[in-house]
């Protein structure tokens, strides 16, 4: 089954802790198919706490999504998450956004996820590897969500680290803030 799964973190060491998640949901059964690039993000609702690093992943797996939402919550405890204030912060943080076109709305699990349309931290790094992916309840692309999201926080692409060959820097083109 293809899902997409929204990566978060802003305690700690926040690159190593989603390269340890997507290495952590290997080990579980889980193909990352297509990753965006990472990015820093302003944080949303509770803005008094570090920025965060984001990415958004394409995933296969053989497992339903309370499988899958199995193996995150194990991951995240595993990780050092704790229960904290909704939207504090946290070592990582894995939500399932969409699961094929499935639609499951239970006390437990809510796909597609309920706030992922007004979130700039999901909705840029989500039309970077799959612009063209429709939510199943609104009907729009995802780079249609984009362009009419009212959430007006940054989302800054993270430039991968410079490789040095003979003495010289290569640098990637700049894309700025998004």
């Amino acid at each position: 089954m293809k899902y997409f799964l929204g990566l978060g973190s802003n305690l700690g060491a926040k690159r190593k802790n989603l390269t340890q998640a997507l290495g952590l949901l290997a080990q579980g059964g889980v193909r990352v198919m297509h990753a965006s690039s990472l990015y820093r993000t302003q944080p949303v609702d509770d803005t008094e706490q570090p920025w965060f690093y984001n990415q958004v992943i394409e995933v296969s797996t053989s497992l339903n999504p309370y499988g899958l939402l199995r193996l995150i919550k194990g991951i995240e405890k595993r990780m050092g998450r704790k229960p904290t204030r909704p939207s504090g912060p946290r070592p990582i943080d894995i939500d399932i956004l969409l699961a094929e076109n499935w639609v499951i709305q239970t006390k437990r699990l809510v796909i597609p996820h309920p706030r992922m349309q007004r979130r700039n931290f999901v909705l840029v790094p989500f039309k970077e590897i799959s612009p063209e992916t429709t939510h199943p309840l609104l009907k729009k692309k995802i780079s249609e969500l984009w362009q009419k999201s009212a959430d007006s926080s940054a989302v800054r692409i993270l430039r991968p680290p410079q490789k040095k060959a003979r003495g010289f820097s290569f640098k990637k083109g700049r894309r700025g803030d998004i």
